[in-house]
């Protein structure tokens, strides 16, 4: 997730790129919270770095406000990291465990369908920062040494061009546009 960020302007980490308002820093942000939830609250081991969401902001944890550094969110998303790391370390797999804010019917679980559920959250968010980050600047991938992509850089646009060539043909329109 952290490298999504590398290399960005303060403005462009923060300021929303798809309608949903989705953007870089608030996604770290929103990750370190459920980190926090997840392996924290969950099996009764709160940490004192968990950040207080209002209630009465139920989007609060997506955004990237003014007076929080680029610094600082990473910091805390770092800490929910290692206190995530903890609970993994000291937990059995088996471990129960009650998500707070689920429905009561469902809210039990352990240390291992936290795992997933957390390693899903992390991966559907890491795409997101994927597809925001090519919209700022085209920097897209799997890492970033790796892009993982297929195409070189050099071949992105013929690439894109033979898709939107074959979208309008399958349409039945002209494909030159």
């Amino acid at each position: 997730m952290l490298w999504k960020l590398e290399g960005l302007p303060e403005c462009d980490v923060r300021r929303p790129v798809m309608p949903t308002g989705t953007n870089l820093l608030g996604l770290v942000k929103h990750l370190a919270g459920v980190e926090f939830g997840y392996f924290g609250d969950t099996f009764g081991r709160p940490s004192p770095d968990a950040p207080e969401f209002d209630d009465a902001d139920p989007n609060g944890d997506w955004v990237a406000e003014a007076h929080e550094s680029r610094e600082d969110i990473v910091g805390l998303y770092r800490k929910a990291q290692a206190h995530a790391d903890a609970t993994i370390a000291e937990l059995a797999l088996d471990a129960p465990g009650r998500v707070p804010w689920w429905p009561a019917d469902r809210a039990g679980v352990t240390l291992h369908g936290v795992l997933i559920h957390m390693i899903a959250e992390t991966d559907q968010h890491r795409g997101h920062a994927d597809v925001v980050r090519e919209l700022i600047d085209g920097t897209a991938g799997l890492t970033a040494v790796n892009s993982n992509l297929g195409v070189p850089a050099s071949e992105q646009d013929a690439f894109r061009a033979r898709i939107e060539v074959a979208a309008r043909t399958a349409a039945g329109l002209n494909p030159a546009g």
